[in-house]
């Protein structure tokens, strides 16, 4: 693969998502073993990338793990089946078509089983199936600046100790935004982020905890990304003093 010196630094991110193909990784391997900015990039993409992974990471119900173990107690086991020459795309058809009726009625079985749990149970089922959507289209959002040849890093820490780390993209037009050791917030206030733009501060979302999200607005005019304390609801201005004022790169 023939590629310049010069592009093969727009593939930090992709590499460090494992969203190379398989020349251009050997050309990025390559690459890396002598540069040392490189190799700093990745690291902090890879840091990122697993804050990611711990940000959308659930735990599950507490009494999902015996309703399930008692519920294994219901279902009769059956003797493997050694498929006939040429009937393995027919068996593949037949379990795709069974997969959803018998995830309905060992659905249905643990209901009866469980009396007064089947409503709470489907309920918890329909908020994780909503938040399961929500934090996809979150990581879609940040995986595609993350991802992008012109991805930018830059690392701060908050007054309140947090450390935090802002990735822009000029050709999304978008910037994520990760915070590690972000203490709980006061009762009745959430933390709320912002974009400065030539000294007006414009409401960008918010961070609850640890974790990552993308910014609401366009950051390709802004000069930094604030963070303050404000109520619950959220503010149209900040009402505090910023907890961190950080220059987005240029």
């Amino acid at each position: 693969m023939n590629q310049h010196h010069a592009d093969l630094h727009t593939l930090v991110a992709a590499y460090a998502l494992d969203a190379l193909d398989p020349a251009e990784r050997d050309a990025f391997v390559a690459h890396l073993a002598h540069c040392e900015d490189c190799r700093g990039d990745v690291a902090e993409f890879e840091a990122t990338a697993a804050r990611l992974a711990g940000a959308a990471a659930q735990d599950p119900p507490p009494a999902l793990k015996q309703l399930t173990l008692t519920a294994i107690d219901g279902v009769r086991q059956l003797p493997p089946e050694v498929p006939a020459p040429g009937s393995t795309r027919r068996i593949t058809r037949t379990l795709r078509r069974k997969a959803v009726p018998l995830a309905l009625a060992a659905s249905v079985a643990a209901a009866v089983a469980f009396g007064g749990l089947a409503a709470w149970q489907y309920q918890e089922n329909q908020d994780a199936r909503q938040q399961a959507a929500q934090a996809e289209q979150q990581l879609d959002s940040v995986s595609a600046v993350l991802a992008a040849p012109d991805a930018r890093a830059v690392h701060g820490r908050a007054t309140n100790g947090a450390v935090t780390t802002v990735v822009s993209s000029d050709r999304q037009n978008r910037a994520v935004f990760t915070a590690t050791g972000l203490p709980a917030p006061e009762p009745g206030k959430t933390y709320q982020l912002w974009l400065d733009h030539d000294g007006t501060m414009r409401p960008a979302g918010f961070i609850h905890s640890d974790g990552t999200v993308a910014l609401d607005g366009d950051p390709a005019d802004a000069s930094a990304v604030g963070l303050t304390l404000e109520p619950v609801a959220g503010s149209a201005r900040p009402t505090t003093t910023p907890l961190l004022l950080l220059g987005l790169p240029a």
